[in-house]
């Protein structure tokens, strides 16, 4: 398998579950539709137009640079459909451009730079692990946020320091969860290392700046591993070329070996139904989004933060905290098995990546995602297919090669099958929810290894324990050519479901 091609190669290929059918009708029936509005007046607003999400966030980038020093924020308000702009002083005649432009301007207590303030502040006193931060445009503060680990003297510590910044900056929330990576949000992708097995999922395909077919997923991902396979047992068909984890983002760049891969540009978002994926943009707070994953299928959301910055539990240092800043803070719920998938609007613009969150598709939670543009300016690709065959095929949900047989957005090699939402190869299987080889179990961030454990993120032994730290399990795994998830299964293999 080492030089084949891999058909049809989707970015984020999962099924969408009972819990998905929501969020399906209120993207299905528009998917590769033009989203375009008439600028038209908004009932209630003089002079604000309407706007789809992607039109205000560039308008909010434009009216930044207007405003300067006097541009606090900006939010979309998606029932009146209108961008909303904060400022807290400037010339007039600069506030007057704003409104010509189309925006609702507001007047507001708390600058940008008193803002950043705050959250540099935090990041100084209050870095403890199963906290995050991010500025909310709506309220004007920054929203402080710990999890269900943060108790005693850390809560008493990040407390103090929430409320010496004043009510009138920031706020501080609890979260029922713990903050953990998630584990594969699309195409089940794997790697073998010497502490085990890693799985982990693609996210966007891309052109990497070679020109060669690649495709970007999280980063701590690429740190854990640089080969990835398409199949657990499987030999390598993809390398990491750039990997970030922790720090100034969660992402890697992923070179396929075979400059021949199809990579097309575009989601798979169940039932043969694709959203093509026409650009890269920055998130909107205020935006509904869209997430796909391979646990938890199509689920939508709010943006309601950006430039976040979360304090994971280091999956290296038990005392320790891997911190990533520049994320993307959404409400969309997400599970293990969900990490690396793709976060998009409706009007097919990509906006992130997977990173990690609390909660789960029952009650609720916070998932952070990757900005897809900073991904993409830091490794140099661009958005778009790849390969020589990129974009063929358009809408029909999946390809088999040499006489195999996939289901819907899903792809099989050499004679497997693939049911809705898996992919197999060389007789491996793996359905919505994953796979783990060697009998393990995979955690909530993503490597089985022979004996070993998992701390808040993410190690598994061969012998199938796992230390959650708040994680919720991921995906049970049994032998090399079993299949879990709730994708079919066929050739012998076991059926799945339910992948908590």
């Amino acid at each position: 398998m080492s030089h084949k091609r891999m058909p049809k190669r989707k970015a984020a290929i999962a099924v969408g579950g009972v819990a998905a059918l929501g969020a399906a009708a209120l993207l299905l029936p528009n998917a590769n539709a033009s989203q375009d509005k008439d600028n038209a007046t908004a009932g209630g607003t003089a002079d604000a137009r309407t706007l789809k999400a992607g039109d205000a966030s560039d308008l909010a980038a434009q009216l930044q640079k207007i405003l300067g020093d006097a541009f606090a924020g900006s939010y979309y308000d998606s029932g009146k459909q209108q961008l909303v702009v904060n400022v807290v002083s400037g010339d007039d005649n600069v506030i007057v451009q704003a409104k010509q432009a189309g925006a609702v301007v507001r007047q507001v207590e708390n600058s940008t730079a008193e803002l950043k303030a705050a959250a540099r502040t935090l990041k100084t006193k209050a870095t403890i692990p199963g906290t995050s931060w991010a500025v909310d445009p709506r309220t004007n503060k920054v929203i402080v946020t710990a999890d269900s680990t943060v108790t005693g003297a850390k809560w008493d510590k990040l407390e103090s320091t929430v409320q010496g910044l004043g009510s009138g900056t920031a706020t501080l929330k609890k979260s029922s969860g713990a903050f953990k990576t998630f584990v594969s949000g699309g195409d089940a992708i794997f790697s073998q290392t010497q502490g085990g097995n890693v799985r982990c999922s693609l996210g966007f395909n891309v052109t990497a700046s070679d020109g060669s077919p690649a495709f970007l997923t999280a980063g701590h991902c690429g740190v854990a591993a640089k080969d990835w396979s398409d199949s657990a047992t499987g030999q390598p068909i993809a390398t990491v070329d750039q990997a970030t984890f922790p720090g100034q983002g969660d992402f890697s760049l992923v070179k396929y070996n075979d400059a021949g891969t199809q990579a097309p540009s575009e989601v798979n978002v169940g039932n043969g139904q694709t959203v093509q994926i026409k650009q890269a943009a920055d998130a909107t707070v205020g935006a509904t989004v869209f997430r796909m994953g391979s646990t938890t299928g199509l689920h939508d959301g709010q943006v309601t933060g950006l430039d976040a910055t979360v304090n994971f539990q280091s999956e290296t240092d038990p005392g320790g905290v891997d911190t990533v800043t520049g994320l993307i803070q959404t409400n969309v719920c997400a599970e293990p098995g969900d990490s690396g998938g793709s976060l998009f609007t409706q009007d097919g613009n990509a906006l992130g990546l997977t990173s990690g969150g609390s909660g789960d598709c029952t009650s609720g939670g916070e998932t952070f995602f990757q900005p897809v543009t900073t991904a993409l300016q830091a490794t140099g690709a661009t958005l778009g297919d790849g390969g020589n065959g990129a974009g063929e095929g358009g809408n029909g949900g999946g390809q088999a090669a040499d006489g195999g047989q996939a289901g819907a957005g899903d792809q099989a090699a050499d004679g497997d099958q693939a049911g809705a939402g898996g992919q197999a190869a060389d007789g491996g299987q793996a359905g919505a929810g994953g796979q783990a080889a060697d009998g393990g179990q995979a955690g909530a961030g993503d490597q089985a290894g022979d004996g070993g454990h998992a701390g808040a993120g993410d190690q598994a032994g061969a012998g199938g324990d796992q230390i959650g730290g708040g994680a919720a399990p991921s995906d049970p795994a049994g032998s090399a050519g079993d299949q879990s998830g709730s994708g079919t299964a066929h050739d012998g293999s076991s059926s799945l479901t339910g992948t908590r």
